[in-house]
């Protein structure tokens, strides 16, 4: 019996010595081949002797010939793309808009495990939903290249007692259309092969492709890196141990562990069972269980999703059967592929949950808006130019309905000081650092504030757009103070100061009218009557100061609210200016964090 390949009959005619003589012999017969012995062997079973593994297989059953088929006139298969459904697929929609929206908050490297997740699912998707692609692994001496040959039903992979002896992945297709899977391990055409069919009808393991790995403890880089690179890509891994390194740390820390959410698409087969004695296989098997168990690898026992494991051996076939029902099985379910990316989508969730999880609320609460908006009209003066305001209010109304005598005495004190009604210059430079350091603390606190409880990434973003906000704010808060500031000139007066004002001018005139009465009395020029002139003189004096009285407690209402006023007018200029510059810029990196974290719910949330 030998195997069939999936390649062209002359594509590796010529073949380089491997050190036994044989290659070389036969390359040299077929360079000096003429082209009708060419022809004349293209059917033959030579036509695709295309090497050392080959020729060996060959020489080992040389009676037995598989018919091969000519590939080159074939029709290809139709190949049906894989299809990830349901929460998968949304999944995976999330994991792309998720790396999407960080790209710019987080570095390369932590969502390149997210990326590799990501294209690798994309290349998988487009290849054939028909095949499972089944890696065997394993290390020196474990039999994975002899229970490789038997489920094959042929030889295929060199086993022997020179290690390591596998030194390059070979595949074996159950069924065709899987050159798209192959192609994608980077396995070439001469190390594809097909299994010795069955004569039966359709093979139970249809839709199989199996690799056999190198040995995964190989002392040779090339080996170890060839392992690495094809257990990342394939749907599905058989581990094979051995009664005496089954509890290889290499194995179980390099490997099993790291893989413990693959544990759906893993196979653990203890081969060589019959080296062991009496019970000694199901003790093994036991303890191999319970070193599983330690990885975190959920097994498969009771009906419940985990790793299948096995006891068997691959040189007496004792126990291979149940291996070939469990795998026929696990083929036919067609659900490998998807369930390997799942547990992708685990992993690279899993790594990712520290920058994007948190144990508590985060954002900004209306508290911290209100202190920071405080915080910046303290900064402009908010509280000292509504008073200024209101100050000035009393002072007009003091103006209006005040005696002529009092506003005489005012007017002559108010002499060279500053018009009323305007703010004091803030310009000294004491005054702008205070105000400056103001500024700064409230960004400070507010930012604070916002990122508390963020992961480290995105509790930097949000202080950094606090920062580039901040800057050239203190300018920007000066120049809406000169333009939101009290106005300058006299406040409005409202509609009775006429009155009051018509009033006390009339008590001046009484006065003055008491005051000519009199005068005229003493000169002699009217009739001597004291009663009256002295009436209208008291009422005069007496009456203006308590108008004046009057008016100033009427205008303390209108001038605490004109103060409250220009105060409420700072404030809004200043927190305006405050949440343009400060407050939305980190609302907009909260929000993008918010959807991050529900989108990174999403993946999660499939698990």
């Amino acid at each position: 019996m030998t195997a069939v390949t999936d390649q062209d009959p002359t594509e590796h005619a010529d073949q380089p010595d491997d050190g036994t003589g044989r290659a070389g012999s036969a390359g040299t017969r077929s360079r000096g081949a003429s082209n009708g012995e060419r022809a004349a062997r293209t059917g033959s079973a030579e036509s695709w002797d295309d090497g050392l593994i080959a020729r060996r297989v060959n020489e080992t059953a040389e009676g037995d010939r598989l018919p091969m088929t000519d590939h080159r006139s074939a029709v290809p298969p139709t190949v049906t793309p894989l299809v990830f459904e349901g929460p998968l697929r949304s999944r995976l929609e999330a994991l792309r808009e998720l790396v999407g929206l960080s790209r710019t908050r987080l570095d390369s490297r932590t969502l390149s495990e997210a990326g590799r997740v990501l294209d690798e699912a994309s290349a998988r998707r487009r290849l054939s939903g028909q095949h499972t692609v089944v890696a065997i692994a394993g290390a020196t001496g474990s039999g994975k290249s002899q229970l490789f040959n038997a489920l094959a039903g042929v030889t295929i992979s060199e086993t022997g007692v020179r290690r390591p002896t596998t030194a390059a992945p070979i595949a074996c297709s159950w069924s065709d259309g899987a050159a798209g899977l192959i192609e994608r391990l980077g396995i070439p055409p001469r190390l594809r092969r097909r299994p010795l069919p069955t004569g039966d009808g359709e093979s139970p393991l249809r839709g199989l492709v199996l690799i056999d790995l190198p040995d995964h403890d190989s002392a040779a880089v090339q080996h170890r890196e060839h392992v690495d690179r094809i257990l990342a890509l394939v749907d599905a891994v058989i581990w094979v141990v051995d009664p005496e390194k089954y509890a290889d740390a290499v194995l179980h820390e390099r490997y099993l562990r790291p893989m413990a959410a693959h544990a759906e698409v893993m196979f653990v087969v203890l081969n060589q069972i019959d080296r062991l004695p009496g019970e000694a296989a199901e003790q093994v098997l036991d303890d191999l269980r319970r070193l599983l168990d330690e990885d975190g690898i959920a097994l498969g026992e009771y009906g419940e999703p985990g790793t299948t494991v096995l006891a068997l051996s691959a040189l007496t076939g004792d126990g291979l059967g149940e291996l070939r029902e469990a795998l026929g099985q696990f083929v036919s379910e067609r659900g490998a592929p998807a369930r390997r990316i799942s547990a992708d989508v685990d992993i690279a969730a899993a790594r990712l949950w520290p920058v994007y999880a948190t144990q508590r609320r985060t954002g900004l609460s209306e508290q911290a808006r209100e202190e920071f908006s405080d915080r910046l009209a303290d900064a402009v003066g908010a509280t000292a130019a509504g008073e200024a305001a209101e100050r000035a209010w009393l002072r007009n109304a003091n103006r209006a309905c005040g005696t002529p005598w009092l506003r005489l005495w005012r007017w002559y004190q108010d002499r060279g000081e500053p018009s009323t009604g305007r703010l004091p210059s803030r310009t000294q430079a004491d005054e702008e650092a205070t105000a400056r350091q103001r500024v700064e603390q409230a960004v400070r606190t507010v930012a604070d504030r916002a990122s508390a409880g963020l992961p480290a990434p995105w509790a930097q973003a949000v202080r950094e757009a606090a920062v580039r906000g901040a800057q050239g704010l203190p300018e920007a808060l000066d120049e809406l103070t000169a333009r939101a500031g009290v106005p300058t000139g006299r406040p409005p007066r409202p509609g009775w100061w006429p009155v009051a004002v018509l009033i006390q001018a009339s008590m001046t005139i009484l006065q003055f009218l008491g005051g000519l009465w009199l005068l005229g009395q003493i000169v002699g020029v009217m009739a001597p009557n004291l009663g009256v002139p002295v009436l209208l003189m008291v009422i005069g004096i007496v009456g203006g100061p308590l108008i004046e009285w009057s008016c100033r407690m009427a205008a303390r209402g209108p001038a605490r609210r004109y103060g409250l006023e220009a105060e409420r007018r700072l404030r809004e200029a200043a927190a305006g200016c405050g949440r343009a510059r400060v407050l939305d810029p980190v609302a907009a990196e909260l929000l993008r964090y918010r959807e991050v974290r529900e989108q990174f719910g999403r993946v999660v949330a499939g698990r």
